[in-house]
């Protein structure tokens, strides 16, 4: 829960990186929250939930991208159908390099 309540806090912030741990905790989370409020015929309430987290999703999705060493433009592969929604997981599931332009892996960070 700490990465999810640390993405929103770091809601538009575009900038660093955020390792694969801290990413996919925040992608299950929104997803738990959406999926349980669709089940309860909450629709609206998922749709405004959705909107709300348009912007933190889109900066850790930023960073992650950083992470991997990608400019977070690359999200815009999502517009190519089906293809490009594929090739950004694989990027998105793909380690964290060493050093690079965005900054110091975040991995290297905690260990130390």
């Amino acid at each position: 829960m700490d990465y999810f309540v640390g993405a929103l806090k770091k809601y538009a912030d575009f900038t660093g990186r955020a390792f694969r741990k801290e990413y996919w905790t925040f992608v299950l989370i929104y997803m738990m929250i959406n999926i349980t409020l669709v089940v309860f015929g909450l629709d609206v309430i998922s749709a405004l939930v959705s909107l709300v987290l348009l912007v933190p999703s889109i900066s850790i999705t930023t960073r992650r991208l950083h992470d991997t060493g990608r400019s977070g433009w690359w999200q815009l592969l999502v517009l190519i159908p089906l293809i490009g929604f594929i090739i950004l997981i694989l990027f998105l599931a793909q380690d964290s390099g060493g050093r690079n332009i965005y900054g110091v892996n975040p991995k290297a960070e905690i260990s130390a």
